[in-house]
């Protein structure tokens, strides 16, 4: 028994002197992310700073470009710099957030995540639900013309397609830019590497039950345009059951948490909000991918994970809707509402009687 307690407290020292040997190269990490950022950074404004501008009109100048939906020649009144000054800051800020960052928020769900994400997922009423998956289109005003063609969707815009996966909180934890719009999103599908761990069978060893079979893999929540494959649980179309609808309502209420955070990544950056200008396809690519890693950034920093979540069945029967709804009474009918009484001893009364318990 001494024998067993001491190969405990061995085995307990071993750990945490791993866990403090990896905190502090972590911590050795983000210090020379933060230096090699701050390097750059310098670099930049001294090479730049020679021919125009100064170092606060540069960063206001870049910040308003990347939150406004207006060209690069339209912000020159503030701090008197040119388009081509303003699009060479934007692309640099662009690869350097994607060069230091897409290690931490582009990254594959680690087993702590993917076990928050079940917890979620079982609470919601869909166990061993990973996220859901959909695509956006992003338009393209600058197209080069010869790739009108393969960009063009059927009402002739110029689109570019993002498909992503979204959990409960709006991260991202998959995101491939740069199909063709002509494309829809069963095309999509079989380009991004986000189902070839699956397919080689190298995913989560994720093990749930439902109606006495047992699957060994996640799954996602999709729209009825994807494949009938087990990694998606898809919607049923012309429910007639009352079972059948509770499940529609649930699914495509839960489905949209994908659809939320495309919507979050326009408001919050109004440059993928509107068309695109620029012609360089790369260049875009970086802009989507820096949006939605500063999107995760924020997600982590404010979300907040133990707040109760409630789901309404109809939105347009809430709390919030009924709070202008009077009262019933013991018969049945509304209370009537007490008239206005214009008279200021009212007033005192009402403020003495509030008054009486703090005396």
């Amino acid at each position: 028994m001494e024998e067993y307690r001491r190969c405990l407290e061995r085995q307990e020292r071993e750990r945490n002197e791993r866990n403090r040997r990896a905190d502090e190269i972590n911590e050795l990490q983000r210090q020379v992310d933060e230096q090699v950022l701050i390097a750059v950074a310098l670099q930049d404004e001294e090479n730049q700073g020679r021919r125009r501008g100064s170092q606060v009109g540069r960063r206001q100048n870049v910040d308003r470009y990347r939150h406004s939906r207006v060209s690069a020649d339209q912000v020159d009144e503030i701090a008197r710099m040119g388009k081509s000054t303003t699009l060479e800051a934007l692309v640099r800020f662009c690869d350097a957030v994607e060069n230091l960052y897409t290690r931490d928020y582009l990254r594959r769900p680690t087993p702590r995540d993917l076990q928050r994400l079940l917890q979620k997922s079982e609470a919601r009423g869909f166990p061993r639900m990973i996220g859901s998956i959909d695509c956006m289109h992003w338009q393209w005003k600058s197209c080069p013309i010869a790739l009108q063609g393969d960009y063009g969707n059927r009402k002739g815009q110029k689109n570019i397609i993002l498909e992503a996966v979204a959990g409960f909180d709006t991260w991202v934890w998959h995101a491939f830019f740069g199909v063709a719009g002509s494309q829809n999103d069963l095309n999509v599908l079989g380009q991004p590497p986000v189902f070839n761990d699956v397919l080689r069978g190298q995913g989560p060893n994720i093990t749930y039950q439902v109606n006495n079979t047992v699957y060994q893999t996640g799954y996602y929540l999709a729209d009825g345009i994807y494949p009938r494959w087990t990694t998606f649980v898809k919607s049923i179309p012309n429910s007639r059951s009352q079972k059948q609808k509770l499940f529609v309502s649930y699914q495509e209420g839960y489905m949209k948490d994908v659809k939320r955070c495309f919507g979050i990544l326009q408001a919050q950056w109004l440059i993928i909000r509107g068309a695109a200008r620029m012609f360089d396809h790369e260049i875009l690519r970086s802009i989507m991918m820096t949006c939605i890693i500063l999107h995760n950034m924020i997600v982590e920093d404010e979300y907040d994970y133990d707040a109760l979540e409630v789901y309404e069945p109809n939105p347009m029967n809430t709390a919030l809707t009924r709070i202008y709804e009077r009262p019933m009474g013991p018969s049945g009918e509304p209370f009537e509402p007490e008239p206005l009484v214009r008279d200021g001893r009212f007033m005192l009364l009402l403020l003495g009687n509030l008054a009486c318990p703090f005396s």
